[in-house]
C-alpha cells in the first residue's frame, strides 16, 4: 500500500522520539517510579507508529459497531441494578477498554477487546513528552488525557453513587509491585492524589469485608480500579460479595467482561445472521464485516475441519489474556491441537499485524509488528497507542520495542 502511513512506518529513521524530553518526564513523576521502571527497559519504543486517516476512521467505525450492539436488549442480560444509600441507581460503565486492531493493506481489523487493558497512563506520559518533537503527524489522542481519565473515574463513582463524595480509591491487582506495568499503578495513584482522593495500591489478600462495605488497611473503600485478570472473581470472593451488594464500586466489573471481553463475543459480532435476529443495524453489521476477522467457535466434533483448515486461523481461549495459550495455526503440532479440542476455544480468521522498520545502534534496518490499541470510555476514543514486538504476542522484551506513540498522516 502507497501511503503516506505506509511509507513512513518502512523507514527506520523517521520519527525517533525524543529520548531526552522522555526522560525529563519520567523524572518528573519521582524516585518511587523510576525504581519501578528499571525492571522495564523496553516499555516505551524509540520511534512512533503511523496510521492513516481511513485506518482511524475505520477503527472508530468498528468501535461504534461494537458499542450499538452490545447495548442490544438481545445481547445480554440488562446491567443489573444497585442499591446505595438514596436509591436505585445503574451499573458503572467500565473504565479503559482496549479495543486491539491489526493494521495492513487490507485495512483495519479488530482482533480482540479487553475490559482492563493497561498502558493508557504510560502511553499519555509518553504523548505528553513528545509534543514539542518534530514528528509528522497528530497524536490520535484527546488533548489532556489524564484530565479524561479522572473525569472518567469520577463519571463511574456518580453512575453509582450520585453526588456522594468519592473519598478512596483502591487499584487492585495480584502482587501488584511485581506487575510488568507497576509504574502506572503509580501514575494512577498519583492522579487521584492529586484529586484529593486517598489511594492505595493494593492485593486482593489486603482487602477485608465487612458488614459496613470493603476496608483496605483500615480504611473502607469507595472505588476499585480493577487490573485482576480474574475476570469473574472467583478467586477473590470478598470482592465479589461486595460488587454483588453494591457496597463498592467496582471498575470494570465481571458484566463489563462478560458484555465485551469474553473472545466467544467476536464469534457473535461476526454472524451477520444472529445480529440481525437481535436488531442489529444494516450499518453496524457492515462495519464489523469488514473490520472483524471471521471467529469462530472451535468444537472437537469438528476436528477434521479445524485441522485441514488450521494454517487460515489463530486459535485463541475463550477467556484468555495477554496472548496466553493463543496459538497460530500454522504453527500448531498435533500435541497442541488436541489440547485446543479440549478446552474452551475460539477461532478467528488470520490478520497480519501492521510492520514498523527501526533501526538499532546503527545496525541494519529489523522489522518489528504493531498492534494498535485504542483506549475507549463508553464508546469514545480517549487515545490510541501502538506496541511494537517481535515473536507471536507482545511481551515488552523487543530491544527498540514497547509502547508507541500513534501519529496520524
Amino acid at each position: 500500500m502507497g501511503d503516506l502511513a505506509s511509507q513512513f512506518n518502512a523507514d527506520c529513521h523517521i520519527a525517533a522520539i525524543v529520548r531526552a524530553a522522555l526522560d525529563t518526564a519520567l523524572h518528573r513523576e519521582g524516585e518511587e517510579f523510576l525504581r519501578a521502571l528499571s525492571g522495564s527497559p523496553h516499555l516505551f519504543a524509540g520511534t512512533a507508529y503511523f496510521v492513516s486517516a481511513a485506518q482511524v476512521a475505520q477503527m472508530r467505525s468498528v468501535i461504534a459497531a461494537v458499542e450499538s450492539i452490545v447495548g442490544l436488549p438481545g445481547w445480554l442480560a440488562e446491567p443489573r441494578q444497585l442499591q446505595s444509600g438514596d436509591g436505585e441507581r445503574g451499573e458503572a460503565s467500565g473504565v479503559f477498554f482496549g479495543y486491539d486492531f491489526h493494521l495492513n493493506a487490507d485495512g483495519a481489523h479488530l482482533i480482540e477487546i479487553n475490559t482492563n487493558a493497561g498502558g493508557a497512563f504510560l502511553n499519555a506520559l509518553l504523548i505528553g513528552s513528545q509534543r514539542g518533537a518534530q514528528i509528522p503527524g497528530t497524536p490520535v489522542a484527546l488533548e489532556n488525557p489524564e484530565r479524561a481519565f479522572l473525569d472518567m473515574f469520577s463519571n463511574e463513582w456518580r453512575l453509582e453513587r450520585g453526588d456522594a463524595p468519592l473519598e478512596s480509591a483502591v487499584i487492585l491487582d495480584e502482587q501488584p509491585r511485581t506487575q510488568h506495568l507497576y509504574p502506572e499503578f503509580l501514575l494512577a495513584r498519583q492522579m487521584f492524589e492529586r484529586a484529593r482522593i486517598h489511594a492505595r495500591i493494593a492485593d486482593p489478600g489486603e482487602l477485608e469485608a465487612r458488614a459496613g462495605g470493603l476496608y483496605c488497611a483500615g480504611r473502607k473503600v469507595d472505588l476499585v480500579y480493577n487490573r485482576l485478570t480474574d475476570f469473574s472473581l472467583a478467586q477473590h470472593p470478598a470482592l465479589r460479595a461486595a460488587y454483588d451488594a453494591g457496597q463498592v464500586v467496582l471498575t470494570p466489573h465481571p458484566h463489563a467482561y462478560q458484555r465485551y471481553a469474553d473472545k466467544r463475543n467476536l464469534a457473535r459480532l461476526s454472524d451477520a445472521t444472529a445480529l440481525r435476529a437481535i436488531g442489529a443495524s444494516e450499518e453496524a453489521i457492515a462495519a464489523l464485516q469488514a473490520g472483524l476477522p471471521q471467529t469462530r467457535n472451535v468444537r472437537a466434533a469438528e476436528r477434521e475441519q479445524w485441522w485441514a483448515e488450521r494454517k487460515q486461523w489463530f486459535f485463541k481461549p475463550a477467556t484468555g489474556y495477554g496472548g496466553k495459550a493463543a496459538y497460530r495455526g500454522e504453527k500448531v503440532t498435533h500435541r497442541v491441537f488436541e489440547e485446543i479440542l479440549q478446552h474452551d476455544y475460539v477461532a478467528q480468521k488470520f490478520a497480519a499485524p501492521g510492520e514498523r522498520m527501526i533501526c538499532l545502534d546503527g545496525a541494519e534496518p529489523v522489522p518489528l509488528k504493531a498492534d494498535v490499541r485504542c483506549y475507549v470510555y463508553e464508546g469514545e476514543i480517549q487515545l490510541v497507542a501502538a506496541r511494537l514486538y517481535q515473536g507471536q504476542t507482545t511481551n515488552f522484551r523487543t530491544p527498540g520495542g514497547g509502547f508507541a506513540m500513534v501519529r496520524a498522516v
